[in-house]
């Protein structure tokens, strides 16, 4: 590995500023999170089932927005584009805190739907700033400072909420994500090249595609949204429509459609976990070191995505989220912080690798004609995945108690894997 290339690249003033940018105001979003969920269930008295339902609606808002805000970048710049975020993002997250549950839910699906979209202007920036070698790096490096803010947030969030201030919390959340939309208005990086030919185009969304799939458990949301088509995604998108028009799902194989039963799998698992992280702590009376078992689960996906990533061979997607599942039953099991700590490091070292295993076969088995158009639907699955995942953790949490988020997306994701490779190996002998 030659780690000189990261030291190049900071070299770079633009991109420098960009990722540093980028880091900052990722910040208060990834501590909505955790201040969303403990609001529910501590302010408003609900279960974790309904806190569940909560992060299922924001995740589908946020999933329906990003491509219409990634072609609002498009069509009319991103200053323009912004405007709504950041109006939205202060008016939302400060009437969110002082409403009834059922007045909540469809202010965190418009919070969703127009939440500021950092993690794609900064990707896509990324993109123009850097080229050629440059690009696969620099969307890497923004992975790991993605990462490092992933760790930061859910501690801050667990600490404010913990003390009380959840309503606060929530509001600064959403001035600070608007102060930092304009910060991003005022820097105003580049979001297109002048004269960008079809191929740069192409080679650019294939590595933003590498980097958005070896993202960590805390912000699978994200980078489920970011699959769906947007910018030079959308012209692939476009033309997988007319091709589809022309010659139906041709591309949709059985075994294509099984690597998205596998992007479900592995976004029900994550979420579900994430969901169980912050139970097992609220009830046992550790909510303020919520951030602990974050550092090591959001560290562990990017040693995972390292290791993986420099490997010769790839590994079959279903056999490591089989991995993943199997290994998130024994969170289960964990009655303290750092046990919990440590148990989750062993699902999250096959985070990344999963994601990325299942992305990789996509993109090989698909048609460059028509791999937006499949990515769109790869991310479609991944959201679908992550949408289901909070509210069965959140219902067998208030069932059986705390380990029942881990147990139920833990014991899901194992049989889902054992029965698609049961059907797989049908389908050979078939074959044969």
């Amino acid at each position: 590995m030659n780690f000189a290339l990261y030291r190049e690249l900071l070299a770079i003033r633009p991109i420098r500023r960009l990722l540093l940018v980028g880091m900052i105001a990722r910040i208060p979003h990834s501590a909505a999170g955790v201040l969303l969920t403990l609001h529910i269930v501590l302010t408003l008295g609900q279960g974790y089932a309904a806190a569940g339902a909560a992060a299922a609606v924001m995740t589908i808002g946020i999933a329906l927005g990003a491509p219409w805000r990634g072609r609002r970048v498009d069509t009319v710049g991103l200053r323009t584009a912004l405007i709504p975020s950041v109006i939205s993002e202060t008016v939302i997250w400060s009437v969110v805190p002082h409403v009834s549950y059922q007045w909540l839910l469809p202010l965190v699906f418009v919070g969703g739907l127009l939440t500021l979209p950092i993690f794609s202007v900064v990707r896509q920036s990324l993109g123009v700033l850097a080229d050629g070698d440059q690009r696969r790096t620099a969307f890497a490096l923004d992975a790991i400072t993605t990462e490092m803010v992933f760790m930061i947030g859910p501690a801050a969030g667990a600490v404010v909420a913990t003390s009380g201030f959840t309503t606060a919390g929530l509001t600064v959340v959403g001035v600070a994500t608007s102060l930092a939309g304009l910060f991003l208005m005022w820097f105003n990086p580049p979001t297109r090249s002048q004269g960008m030919t079809a191929e740069c185009a192409e080679d650019e969304q294939h590595a933003a595609e590498a980097a958005v799939v070896s993202t960590a458990p805390a912000h699978v949301q994200e980078a489920a949204a970011e699959l769906a088509p947007a910018g030079a995604a959308a012209t692939a998108a476009q033309r997988g429509l007319r091709g589809k028009l022309a010659g139906g799902f041709a591309w949709f194989t059985a075994t294509v459609a099984a690597l998205f039963a596998v992007a479900a799998g592995a976004g029900m698992v994550l979420s579900g976990t994430d969901v169980g992280i912050v139970a097992a702590l609220e009830i046992g009376g550790h909510q303020s070191e919520i951030g602990i078992v974050f550092v090591f689960w959001c560290a562990a996906s990017v040693v995972g995505g390292l290791v993986y990533g420099a490997m010769h061979r790839p590994v079959p997607p279903i056999i490591l989220l089989l991995g993943m599942a199997a290994l998130t039953l024994p969170m289960a099991f964990a009655h303290d912080t750092w046990t919990l700590a440590f148990v989750s490091v062993l699902p999250g070292l096959l985070c990344a690798p999963v994601l990325s295993a299942a992305s990789e076969k996509v993109a090989d088995l698909v048609s460059e004609e028509r791999r937006g158009e499949a990515m769109g639907w790869y991310g479609s699955a991944l959201t679908a995945g992550v949408a289901l995942g909070s509210p069965l953790a959140g219902i067998f949490i208030d069932v059986m108690g705390p380990s029942g988020g881990f147990v139920s997306v833990g014991a899901a994701g194992v049989v889902l894997c054992l029965v698609g490779l049961v059907l797989q190996q049908r389908r050979r002998k078939a074959a044969v």
